[in-house]
């Protein structure tokens, strides 16, 4: 009996570190739920969770996200209207904050979370981003880790999701941008 209620108690143990270890490495529902919908909304223009307006400026103007990322402190929706540039994008701000470790450890758990974010395509089909990330060091005072998403959709050649460590002392922030990469020919 006393080895049965050992045994019991280990297998418990071991089901919780289990489930303890895949939450700590895998993005919560909420994050790869609203990622999800971020990402299929672009190949609309990010129209359905557009807004309101926040910002006029020249040839550009800035949105509300409908949609947010948990943890997020800010979500925009950016559209351009000028010549050489009629794209729109989506940024969430992360970080914002003067402690360089804390801007760098919200870049990394970012990296992590959006690549391994599995998303649910048009044709129900499993899709994620992948990429390398880059590694941050202070003196530079930015990294970008570019990733693309690994899907067969033409719509989607060029879109990339971008996290974006900059700053300097004292003033550090972490990006998300969602976008269609421009190629290094373009203007």
């Amino acid at each position: 009996m006393k080895n049965q209620l050992v045994l019991a108690l280990l297998l418990c143990a071991c089901v919780s570190a289990q489930a303890q270890f895949y939450k700590s490495i895998l993005p919560s529902p909420g994050f790869t739920n609203a990622l999800q919908k971020i990402v299929l909304d672009f190949r609309l223009d990010y129209k359905n969770i557009q807004g309101e307006l926040l910002l006029q400026q020249g040839e550009s103007e800035s949105y509300s996200s409908l949609v947010k990322l948990p943890g997020a402190q800010d979500c925009v929706i950016y559209r351009f209207h000028s010549d050489d540039d009629s794209t729109s994008g989506w940024q969430a701000v992360m970080y914002r904050g003067d402690d360089y470790d804390e801007a760098v450890k919200a870049y990394k758990n970012l990296f992590r979370m959006v690549r391994k974010s599995p998303m649910t395509w048009i044709d129900r089909s499993a899709v994620h981003f992948i990429g390398e990330m880059e590694e941050p060091t202070e003196n530079l005072r930015f990294a970008v880790s570019i990733l693309s998403l690994d899907v067969n959709d033409k719509r989607y050649d060029r879109f990339v999701a971008e996290i974006e460590l900059s700053g300097a002392m004292g003033d550090w922030s972490v990006k998300l941008n969602l976008h269609n990469k421009r190629r290094d020919t373009d203007g």
